[in-house]
């Protein structure tokens, strides 16, 4: 029962997967700021492109998925 596969009319796309690029997105534009800045908070860029090499690792399973190679 657990174990059982999905219906084939159904998708793997869900209304999260938005606020998943939108996050990448915003982490994006976090990190440009960040490192054209003058003065450099160097703590705060590492962490935030530790945040976006997670979250595009992520989309890159997120959009396997829609394309059924997961």
């Amino acid at each position: 029962m657990f174990l059982a596969l999905p219906e084939q009319g159904t998708s793997n796309f869900t209304f999260f997967d938005v606020f998943m690029i939108v996050f990448t997105i915003i982490l994006a534009i976090g990190l440009f700021r960040l490192v054209t800045a003058e003065k450099k908070n160097y703590f705060a860029i590492g962490f935030t492109l530790l945040a976006l090499l997670t979250f595009l690792y992520m989309d890159y399973n997120m959009v396997k998925n829609w394309l059924g190679l997961l």
